[in-house]
């Protein structure tokens, strides 16, 4: 898009900041109303003839721009994200466990898949049960608002579980 002085053809079609039109105008005088308004004058429409101009806050409206491209990239489908949820080792506590589930379960009524991200350190190895079992209560507990998308599977020293919201909406709790 041109802005300002890149403009070299004149008449253009002028429309302010106001979003009406002004009409059919020479080129710096459309510069110096946008002056006047404390904007810039921008192309919007370079191929009609005569081109269409708007005042506008050039600036502003890149940042716009920018911030919605960047929240379509962040987004996905449907605005569904993958939230992770990390639990250091099998020696969790019953509190941080409900406190767990119920992270997970604001997370899925938000409508975003939840992965839970079990951590064995050193002889913890030895129990890959019992961190299986924790990732079941994980699950059992959130169950009727959740599906399981990949069960419980150890990879490395980390178990890795994805739940994902049921279709039928938040469930009655």
């Amino acid at each position: 898009m041109r802005c300002n002085e890149q403009i070299r053809i004149t008449p253009v079609r002028l429309i302010n900041d106001k979003n009406e039109q002004v009409g059919i105008i020479p080129t710096l005088e459309a510069m110096r109303l946008a002056r006047e308004a404390g904007a810039d004058l921008v192309e919007v429409s370079p191929m009609e003839r005569p081109p269409v101009c708007r005042i506008m806050d050039y600036g502003k409206w890149k940042y716009k721009q920018r911030k919605k491209e960047q929240k379509s990239h962040t987004a996905g489908a449907h605005g569904q994200q993958l939230k992770e949820l990390r639990i250091k080792s099998v020696k969790i506590d019953i509190h941080d466990q409900t406190t767990t589930v119920n992270k997970a379960r604001k997370f899925l009524e938000d409508g975003h898949k939840v992965q839970f991200n079990l951590m064995f350190k050193g002889r913890e190895m030895a129990h890959v049960d019992l961190g299986r079992a924790i990732l079941e209560r994980f699950k059992a507990d959130l169950d009727v608002m959740a599906k399981p998308e990949r069960e419980p599977k150890l990879e490395g020293r980390r178990m890795i579980m994805v739940l994902t919201p049921r279709s039928g909406g938040p469930a009655p709790q």
